[in-house]
């Protein structure tokens, strides 16, 4: 999940992309509804929403403004965080 400040509010008060990573996806939402709420934003993240966006479009996006003017974004992005391992090469013991 990613939380990008756009618009025109960051030349005033410039602010890097906050990055965080979740075990699921069920996670990130309960996440971003509960810090969206504790800071009096709009409930506009939920949980089939941003199911579906990841399916179909592979990301989500949500995009939050006061007044006309964005402030910011919020993206979900699916990652593979630890692949399963590969065989390295190697094949099996011939002597058993």
């Amino acid at each position: 999940m990613t939380v990008q400040y756009v618009g025109s509010l960051t030349t005033l008060r410039h602010r890097e992309p906050t990055v965080t990573f979740f075990s699921n996806l069920r996670k990130a939402v309960d996440a971003i509804t509960a810090e969206l709420a504790l800071n009096n934003w709009a409930p506009k993240v939920n949980y089939t929403a941003v199911y579906r966006g990841v399916k179909q479009r592979g990301v989500y996006g949500c995009d939050f403004d006061v007044a006309g003017m964005r402030v910011f974004r919020i993206k979900v992005v699916p990652r593979i965080l630890n692949p399963a391992l590969p065989r390295l090469g190697i094949d099996e013991n011939p002597t058993k």
